[in-house]
């Protein structure tokens, strides 16, 4: 089983880490380590860089920005490490996080560390050799939506994170906010954009409730237990997470959700297995939700019009620091194309009102 575990490979170029720099940051706070230090990336995300360190007997995980952004609240470290150091005592899946260094003269930016969370994640197909049948598939499935269902349950309050955002008027805000955020990144020309944004902003829903809300629930964002892949183990990538409708985090995972009867082009960009045999579709994710949580689930053809948006201009801000010549990454050049039928899928299901 230990090849099916998500591994670290080489640094990409042109996103090294300054060692000389780094190490005698380690050794200030490990000051018992003797080892060496050495360094590999995990090369699958896409957003914030992440890198498994090797340090003497201690292995570390390090989190920092993408070189290049100079959208600092995107990729806010301290916030991130903060809302980590809140949750792990409450939500076992959190990421249990160590040291926080907002020195950039280190590694030119706010970085943190956290222990590294060991299991498998699933992309786009199981890894070869993973035993997955349906009944483990759909399993998965119901673990997967009853853990976000567990998120969304917890007293932030009480945790202390109260702060973390602004629940009244949260969707109007979003809604307002990732139109601009796209025609701050604008590339190309998609008919489709103008058109979902004024339906968005016609059928804004009451908001359905306020929690705590990872704003980037997908399958590659959960670890899996080796020895039993139906349960979950961690969920990493935090950088998102704030205080607003449930729904709309419930909606995130429907965009990502692809079904085996979705267009090709959705079944091109696919991110996870989830059309494999045995797994639940967008609806009955939904159903499974509302059973497990407890909670009324309504509009959800606006939320996930509203999260295939915000997914599309996701992808289009990274493929502009790739437009731009901020990074080199060549996963970045076929991005437009993820924007486009991201684009397309969203305004499909504001026009035939159907998730």
């Amino acid at each position: 089983m230990a090849d099916l575990l998500d591994h670290p490979t080489k640094v990409r170029p042109e996103e090294e880490l300054d060692l000389s720099k780094l190490e005698p940051f380690l050794r200030r706070h490990f000051p018992d380590e003797l080892g060496p230090l050495t360094l590999q990336q995990f090369p699958s995300g896409h957003s914030n860089l992440t890198y498994l360190l090797q340090f003497g007997s201690y292995e570390l995980v390090l989190r920092r920005p993408p070189f290049g952004s100079k959208v600092k609240t995107a990729h806010d470290m301290g916030r991130e490490f903060r809302v980590l150091s809140r949750l792990h005592s409450v939500y076992d899946p959190a990421p249990v996080v160590l040291y926080y260094c907002e020195d950039d003269s280190i590694l030119g930016a706010p970085f943190y560390l956290m222990k590294p969370i060991r299991g498998i994640i699933l992309r786009r197909d199981p890894p070869p050799g993973l035993h997955f049948p349906p009944e483990k598939a759909r399993r998965l499935c119901e673990s997967f939506v009853e853990n976000l269902a567990l998120l969304h349950s917890l007293d932030y309050a009480a945790i202390g994170l109260a702060d973390l955002g602004k629940p009244q008027g949260y969707l109007e805000r979003q809604v307002r906010g990732w139109i601009e955020r796209y025609h701050a990144s604008k590339t190309h020309d998609y008919p489709e954009v103008e058109k979902i944004s004024e339906w968005m902003q016609q059928h804004i829903p009451s908001t359905g409730g306020i929690s705590l809300i990872h704003n980037d629930y997908k399958y590659d964002n959960v670890v899996l237990d080796p020895g039993d892949i139906t349960r979950i183990i961690g969920v990493l990538d935090w950088e998102m997470c704030t205080i607003g409708d449930p729904l709309s985090d419930l909606g995130t995972t429907l965009a990502y959700w692809v079904e085996p009867q979705d267009p090709d082009e959705l079944q091109k960009i696919r991110w996870s297995p989830s059309t494999h045999a045995g797994s639940l579709t967008r609806a009955q994710l939904v159903e499974r939700y509302a059973n497990t949580a407890g909670r009324d689930v309504y509009d959800m053809v606006f939320y996930l019009v509203f999260a295939r948006f915000k997914v599309a201009v996701i992808v289009q801000q990274i493929y502009y620091r790739y437009h731009l010549g901020m990074t080199k990454d060549a996963r970045f050049s076929s991005m437009p194309e993820v924007v486009k039928a991201l684009l397309r899928a969203s305004l499909h299901s504001a026009e035939t009102n159907s998730i």
